[in-house]
């Protein structure tokens, strides 16, 4: 099985802000674990699975398609990590970066996608 999805930067550094929202969320208050927790780690997930989907598909329309829905996981993702700032649980601005880096790489894939379509 080919696994195209690999080679993908976006693919790469999504799957390196998993990680990261899975320590940054590891000390959350345990009430947070079916909350806020919880809904940002799928949100997180979700961009790298749907690279991988639409990496998988048949063309390139669906590529982008993917590509969208994994952007608007990203937003989803940016809006938890903002409620869990102001809230207290989160005090660095890694996460930041890295969502910042994740959507440039997920903007620059979609635009030269598009640009052969």
């Amino acid at each position: 099985m080919k696994r195209n999805h690999r080679s993908l930067v976006a693919w790469q550094k999504a799957i390196e802000l998993v990680e990261r929202v899975y320590a940054e969320t590891a000390s959350f208050p345990k009430e947070e674990l079916f909350g806020l927790t919880s809904q940002m780690r799928r949100a997180a997930v979700s961009v790298p699975a749907n690279i991988a989907e639409g990496a998988a598909r048949s063309g390139a329309k669906e590529l982008v398609r993917f590509l969208a829905i994994a952007t608007a996981s990203l937003s989803e993702l940016d809006t938890h990590m903002e409620i869990a700032r102001r809230l207290g649980y989160l005090k660095s601005d890694k996460l930041t970066q890295e969502i910042d880096t994740v959507s440039a790489l997920l903007m620059g894939l979609s635009a030269s996608v598009k640009k052969n379509l």
